[in-house]
């Protein structure tokens, strides 16, 4: 006998649930359906993968105001974009500007060059309301400064960086700007080449709404001629060459693609374009608050990053009772309320907010499935929890 508590899934900012339901359906009638490959074969089931990825790609495209399709690379998550980035534009000597708040995606990276090819980073450090000052970046930059590389939002804090003030910084310096948008691709309108934006990488299984096992990297046209290819391999056109196509997407899709993913994805997206990113936006925005407001009353919570700069839908609190890993098993134990606990694969962030040495802090993400009721039981979970 089942006695578990409805489940309230709050872990949106590492994958988002539940789906569309078309985008289950999408994965399993390309699995049962189809199977194919993607480029691979002129048959009517290889020619309609060509057609739904194409559709994917042109969605994506639409969605985030990428004029050509073709500059719409398909990866495997946003590490996997951010890993192509990093490694097809830094070279040995190179200086690099990132900051505190980074997700291990672009701090590792970044980190193995410094040891391996002795490139020089400088990491910029937040104000106290947790905003990198634009100023900072542009104080940072060196002779030979290659690239500026900064998180659209907070995973841990939730927080939005002033990143079109960074990016035309950049931009008027000449230096390719990174975004990393895995935390609000889907969440956050973008039009990215009306924006001061060079690349943009981001996962298609968060906010985008698709199956994981998908990434995406957007890149200008300039940036896309000088980015080199991390992997080579089978692209499924030019088969006759030895050496890696130049023509884009294939210089960069090396490899079977996830087609099943995709398909998820372009169903994923075209739920976003028929809702608008802005309501879905409006609506995480909405419930965030409501929590903040809740859980503001319960003594012995701390918010994370209390402060009123524009945020998403993510919000990380402490407990004077109970450290992070523990509250966030009773919650789910007791109440079914699904978090995360940890330092979120962010643990420069941690040393900024001084969490790093007491088990990080229990986050809690909504997602444009995620209800009012869900949000009042959540608070009231809390409370009961630190009741004297």
């Amino acid at each position: 006998m089942n006695n578990l508590p409805p489940r309230i899934y709050l872990d949106n900012a590492a994958t988002s649930w539940p789906k569309p339901d078309s985008v289950y359906d999408a994965v399993d009638r390309y699995q049962r359906g189809n199977g194919a490959p993607y480029g691979r074969g002129h048959y009517s089931s290889g020619e309609e993968v060509f057609r739904v990825v194409s559709r994917c790609r042109q969605r994506l495209a639409t969605l985030l105001g990428v004029s050509a399709p073709e500059r719409v690379v398909f990866t495997f998550n946003a590490t996997d974009s951010l890993n192509l980035a990093i490694h097809g534009l830094v070279r040995p000597g190179d200086h690099v500007i990132t900051t505190q708040l980074e997700h291990n995606s672009v701090t590792r990276p970044l980190r193995h060059l410094e040891h391996q090819q002795d490139i020089q980073l400088t990491v910029v450090s937040p104000d106290s309301n947790g905003l990198i000052v634009p100023e900072q970046i542009h104080d940072a930059i060196r002779p030979n400064t290659r690239l500026i590389a900064v998180l659209h939002a907070s995973n841990v804090t939730g927080l939005i960086q002033p990143v079109e003030e960074i990016g035309t910084i950049a931009r008027e310096r000449d230096i390719p700007f990174l975004l990393d948008a895995a935390q609000t691709a889907g969440t956050l309108p973008i039009q990215f080449d009306e924006s001061p934006f060079d690349l943009l990488a981001c996962a298609g299984h968060k906010g985008l709404l698709g199956p994981l096992g998908t990434g995406v990297l957007c890149l200008t046209t300039d940036i896309a001629n000088r980015l080199q290819p991390v992997r080579q391999g089978g692209t499924g056109t030019r088969s006759e060459l030895e050496r890696q196509p130049e023509s884009l997407p294939d210089r960069f899709e090396s490899g079977n693609h996830n087609v099943p993913g995709l398909f998820g994805l372009d169903a994923g997206i075209e739920y976003l374009l028929s809702t608008e990113v802005k309501n879905v936006h409006r609506h995480e925005v909405q419930l965030i608050e409501r929590l903040r407001n809740g859980l503001e009353s319960v003594a012995g919570i701390r918010l994370i990053a209390d402060s009123q700069s524009p945020r998403i839908g993510v919000q990380s609190v402490t407990s004077e009772i109970y450290d992070p890993q523990t509250l966030a098993t009773l919650i789910s134990q007791e109440f079914g309320i699904e978090t995360r606990a940890g330092l979120h694969c962010a643990p420069g962030v941690h040393k900024w907010l001084g969490t790093d040495s007491t088990g990080g802090t229990v986050r809690l993400s909504v997602g444009p499935f995620t209800t009012e009721s869900q949000i009042s039981k959540t608070i009231e979970a809390f409370e009961t929890l630190h009741q004297a």
